[in-house]
């Protein structure tokens, strides 16, 4: 790498050398106050070397960013809006993606001084809050220097990518956030692609950059090489750096000298991020990437206009795929402002609004001008990858927690579902009463079933099967990139969990100072079904695991996931000390003392394969009693499962049922019984 600085005012870049690869990273600041400008050019595209050393609180000149006035394409006229900037954050999951945007918006004044703000402001959802993720994506807005910008935050698990892709639709550029220690991650390179895919602008936030491992010259490197194996063109890879601890809300162009807040991450946005180029005097034309619901207004429609002007009670045309089209008319408008929807009389081409008044508003689908309007290009999403059957409860247990217990109420809410869930297909099943629900992995259908529970519905659900394909006489099934960190002492029975379900490893480094190792490995899908206790209980609770689908490929073999059966109650009643004590000398337990089963319920994990029945309702017998010393009974602490870990266990002839109060296991009446 080469590091030149110099006293000319404008930016100047070497001729290319044809024996090396074009400049492909450049970090361009003029100091306050005076001309000097720091450069940083890369040599080789394939192990950049990168010192960057910089002082002060400098501004950034980026080549991405967009400063045309007015360009003509075709026959349309576009100009550029000055005022407004859309970006959506991206990053992997616990990269600090929600972190950095509660600091944006407490800097941006959107809260009043002693307003009492919680943490993850846009975590709004209680799962979201709970589990530590985002699900959703959310939308928001503040103003810098008299620009209004529009945020997206968007999930960071791979199993909710779907809300990825739609939203991308509506902005110009991302903020790459990646962690200072960790560098990419899967849902990284994913999100990333699509954006490259695209053509938007990228600033990459390495953030967290206060722990005290970080290393973001191997941050910096590693992300490069990632735009460069996903084909960015050298204008993306031109990417802005800042560095960035979001839970301190401070940001720099180095990663020693940090501003005291974030103004140098909102200078990065006004001049890396190009305006939005609008054809305002065209024919109306807004894509519906979102939709919400409220109990007065109805059905919100959420996207970016994208030509035109709308008002509100203007009668619209809306428009699908397959040019067919039907007449609505704007009851309300709404902008984004702070973190509120502001009325509006009006909105320009290329600013975000929300629209009311339009029932049967689906997404993907085009509000366009009534006389000459045209849709634009549906939203895709990549096909789901996994799927499990929904029926309704058949245990002796049925109806005593739920609220919504037929068919017909399963049916309607797996329809809702599918309205804002562009990454979900539902499909009859066997019976009347089954439903096949599929997904882009076992989180994203979960999330789906803890939702519908505490909706108040209750029903069951089989165990996740992968989606296998046939091309060409030949069984294809789903492959995921798995990135499992370990600790060095648990790595060896971690590898062996790894080969044993068809895993190929491809990749093996060093994670920083913790004295952890990263394993990268292709894995099929059907290895991943229960894999996540398998690896904590082998590193005794320390590994990390994060997938991303990759492709299909051949069949890979027969893969056991689970080798040992199920206890089963033999007969329903109350569990007692008396029937545990003996029965959890077969195996572990997942019920207590005092739990009421019935028959053909799991009621723990046998120690040997194949299932064993056994009777956890016995009664001591009461003749005799002053003869014989009460026998002392110690029990040990049943196992608790959570959802996630019950449809992880579950296999082919058993079932998880989900009532609003409790998660059970039951064997599958429809299966014979094993031997």
């Amino acid at each position: 790498m080469e590091l030149a600085m110099g006293s000319r005012s404008p930016l100047t870049f070497r001729p290319p050398n044809p024996r090396e690869a074009p400049p492909s990273l450049r970090l361009a600041k003029d100091i306050f106050g005076g001309s000097p400008c720091l450069c940083l050019a890369i040599k080789g595209r394939k192990n950049p070397s990168i010192q960057l050393r910089s002082s002060g609180r400098t501004a950034t000149r980026c080549s991405v960013s967009s400063t045309t006035e007015t360009t003509s394409v075709g026959k349309k006229k576009l100009r550029t809006r000055r005022d407004v900037r859309n970006i959506a954050i991206v990053a992997h999951v616990d990269h600090g993606k929600t972190t950095l945007v509660d600091a944006m918006l407490k800097q941006a004044k959107v809260f009043r001084d002693n307003q009492v703000v919680k943490e993850r402001i846009m975590d709004s959802n209680d799962l979201e809050r709970e589990r530590g993720i985002t699900i959703l994506s959310k939308n928001t807005s503040i103003s810098y220097k008299g620009t209004k910008i529009n945020i997206i935050d968007t999930p960071g698990h791979s199993d909710f990518g779907g809300e990825v892709e739609r939203v991308l639709n509506m902005v110009e550029g991302v903020l790459l956030v990646v962690d200072s220690v960790e560098g990419p991650m899967p849902q990284t390179r994913f999100v990333l692609k699509k954006a490259l895919e695209y053509g938007h602008a990228v600033v990459v936030v390495v953030n967290k950059i206060d722990r005290p491992s970080a290393r973001p010259d191997f941050v910096i490197n590693s992300t490069f090489e990632l735009f460069i194996e996903l084909n960015a063109t050298d204008e993306q890879c031109d990417f802005q750096v800042i560095y960035a601890s979001g839970i301190k809300g401070k940001a720099g162009l180095s990663p020693d000298n940090l501003a005291d807040d974030l103004g140098p991450l909102f200078e990065a946005i006004l001049r890396c991020i190009p305006e939005p180029s609008i054809d305002k005097d065209g024919a109306l034309q807004m894509l519906v990437t979102n939709i919400e619901y409220d109990e007065h207004k109805g059905r919100i429609a959420i996207g970016r206009l994208h030509a035109g002007v709308l008002q509100r009670g203007l009668e619209v045309k809306v428009c699908t795929s397959d040019e067919t089209c039907r007449l609505a008319k704007i009851s309300e408008l709404f902008v984004y402002e702070n973190f509120t929807k502001i009325p509006a009389e009006d909105v320009e081409a290329g600013d975000i609004c929300a629209v009311c008044g339009i029932s049967d508003i689906m997404i993907g689908e085009t509000i366009a001008d009534k006389s000459s309007g045209k849709a634009l290009p549906t939203i895709k999403v990549e096909e789901p990858t996994v799927r499990m059957s929904f029926s309704i409860n058949t245990s002796p247990f049925a109806g005593r927690e739920g609220k919504y217990v037929t068919s017909r109420n399963l049916r309607d809410r797996l329809s809702r579902e599918l309205e804002r869930n562009l990454a979900m297909r539902v499909e009859d099943g066997e019976t009347s009463d089954t439903f096949i629900v599929s997904g882009r992995g076992t989180l994203h259908i979960t999330i789906l079933i803890e939702n519908m529970r505490r909706e108040g519905y209750e029903f069951m659900v089989g165990p996740p099967k992968v989606i296998n394909k046939r091309v060409d006489d030949k069984l294809l099934e789903p492959f995921e990139i798995a990135t499992v960190e370990v600790p060095e002492e648990y790595m060896g029975p971690v590898v062996e969990l790894l080969g044993k379900r068809r895993g190929q490893m491809f990749d093996m480094q060093g994670a920083g100072s913790e004295g952890t190792s990263l394993l990268k490995y292709k894995i099929p899908t059907r290895g991943l079904l229960g894999l996540r206790n398998a690896v904590l209980t082998a590193s005794r609770g320390t590994a990390v695991l994060n997938t991303i689908f990759d492709s299909y490929g051949p069949w890979a073999g027969d893969i056991s996931t689970r080798d040992q059966g199920s206890l089963v109650a033999f007969e329903s009643g109350t569990t007692t000390s008396y029937a545990l004590f003996s029965a959890q000398e077969r195996g572990q337990m997942f019920v207590g003392p005092g739990v009421e089963v019935y028959k053909g319920q799991i009621v723990g994990i046998h120690q040997r394969p194949g299932d064993l029945s056994l009777n956890v309702c016995k009664k001591k017998a009461a003749t005799n009693v002053r003869s014989n010393k009460e026998q002392t009974v110690v029990l040990d602490t049943p196992l608790s499962y959570s959802l996630d870990d019950c449809i992880e266990y579950i296999e082919e002839d058993e079932l998880v049922e989900v009532t609003p109060l409790s998660v059970r296991m039951c064997k599958n009446p429809k299966f014979a019984k094993r031997k």
